[in-house]
């Protein structure tokens, strides 16, 4: 479960930015809201289930979904992809503060009852700082700190994995096992003594980060997923939200094309594709037979949606991970995304999350989100893009109709649109001559 990500000179966000997760000490004229849209955690402290991102246009609220999968990509991959930091940190450029200097990330989040922040500083070339801290009982230990090449402190209590590899190293500088473009915890990971950097490892890259407008990967995922009977029934389920018409899902397989322009050895092994089976009725409305169709040919972009993200919302609520997504509202219609924010909201839901960048203003309500659960990015006129919660605002009451208010502009985060009077009223001087 995520608490926190803070990051800095990424993109957009010149100043240091905190996506926050923790629940904001606050009352809700609906009391459920209280209590089921929070994860209440053992320390009395208590996590947001769903957290939802207005902006306008190239604001930068795409920009903290990306600067999450570039930390979640530098991670998982720094040992084995050499030019991992050159694909995924792109500074802050419109200020002359911020050449040469350094991203920032950091992710604080919760795993079995123990709190865990982990963060590092890098640039294109090399990783300048690192480190671990977590909070095993009552106050936070560090467990590594690095500096460049080097090693700092080691906590041998409860981090002695990294003496161990650090043993290994000598923490010579020059050593090729420990380089300078990859990060400490991701090279203890891959060696066998580092079991609980391998978790960390694990765990980060287990978080999901989805396009709701383009996901090569998810429909793959969701059609692996059908060979499993569970989450066949699950996925089914999960298409009935949208009405789509669709009574189950088959798989069926086809042979792959042999007069291909481009033949190879796959040609000779069979493709499964994903088909919608549907009821055909006669005149009188009686069933007389199904018909099934290719789900990525005959049905609409929306139920296709649909079907995509299934096995991440599942997973995410099944398993407690947090689910990103861009474009939420893309091809939903807003009935389906309240629906949606409404089963991570629910009661049943224990520990998964949802975080999701969206224009659906339909979700702006008090009864059914809690004011720490809306966050507004704005961009100034130094294009630096700034990210706040509506619980900073004072004066804000859930009697409020938090929908009007925005549009209204009263929040921030909305485009100026006036210049396009100028622009009508070129086309009326066209009209006119």
């Amino acid at each position: 479960m995520i608490e926190e990500f803070s990051f800095e000179n990424y993109r957009s966000f010149k100043t240091m930015t905190t996506l926050n997760m923790t629940a904001a000490n606050i009352k809700s004229r609906m009391s459920r809201l209280d209590a089921d849209n929070v994860i209440r955690l053992n320390d009395q402290g208590a996590l947001l289930k769903t957290k939802a991102i207005y902006g306008a246009n190239a604001s930068g609220k795409s920009n903290i979904v990306k600067a999450l999968v570039s930390f979640i990509h530098i991670v998982v991959l720094s040992v084995k992809d050499e030019n991992v930091l050159g694909k995924n940190l792109a500074p802050f450029f419109l200020s002359n503060e911020t050449i040469g200097k350094p991203v920032f990330f950091q992710l604080v989040f919760r795993h079995d009852g123990v709190r865990y922040r982990y963060g590092f500083q890098a640039d294109i070339e090399k990783i300048h700082t690192e480190w671990l801290y977590a909070t095993p009982c009552k106050r936070e230990q560090p467990y590594f700190i690095r500096e460049g090449k080097l090693l700092k402190s080691i906590n041998k209590t409860h981090f002695p994995e990294g003496e161990t590899l650090l043993n290994l190293l000598k923490n010579d500088e020059d050593n090729p096992i420990f380089r300078q473009d990859s990060l400490f915890l991701t090279t203890l990971s891959s060696f066998g003594v580092g079991k609980l950097s391998k978790m960390l490892v694990e765990e980060i890259g287990r978080l999901y980060v989805i396009d709701g407008l383009k996901n090569p990967g998810a429909f793959e995922k969701s059609r692996a997923a059908l060979e499993s009977p569970e989450m066949k029934k699950l996925i089914e389920q999960f298409l009935t939200l949208a009405d789509t018409g669709v009574d189950r899902l088959d798989t069926i397989e086809v042979s792959s094309s042999k007069g291909d322009e481009h033949k190879h050895a796959l040609n000779d092994q069979k493709k499964k594709w994903v088909v919608a089976v549907k009821t055909i009725y006669n005149a009188k409305k009686e069933k007389v037979a199904t018909m099934a169709m290719p789900i990525s040919l005959f049905e609409s972009e929306g139920t296709n949606k649909m079907f995509e993200i299934s096995t991440f919302i599942i997973n995410s609520l099944r398993e407690g991970r947090t689910l990103i997504i861009d474009e939420f509202d893309a091809r939903f219609h807003p009935l389906i995304t309240q629906k949606l924010v409404e089963l991570f909201n629910s009661v049943a839901n224990k520990e998964g999350q949802l975080i999701f960048v969206t224009h659906d203003t339909n979700l702006l309500s008090a009864e059914l989100l809690r004011r720490d659960q809306i966050d507004f990015v704005e961009k100034d006129t130094y294009g630096i893009s700034h990210l706040y919660t509506l619980v900073q605002f004072k004066g804000i009451r859930d009697t409020d109709s938090f929908e009007k208010n925005y549009i209204r502009g009263k929040y921030g985060a909305i485009p100026f649109v006036g210049g396009l009077n100028s622009l009508f009223a070129h086309f009326d001087d066209d009209a006119k001559a």
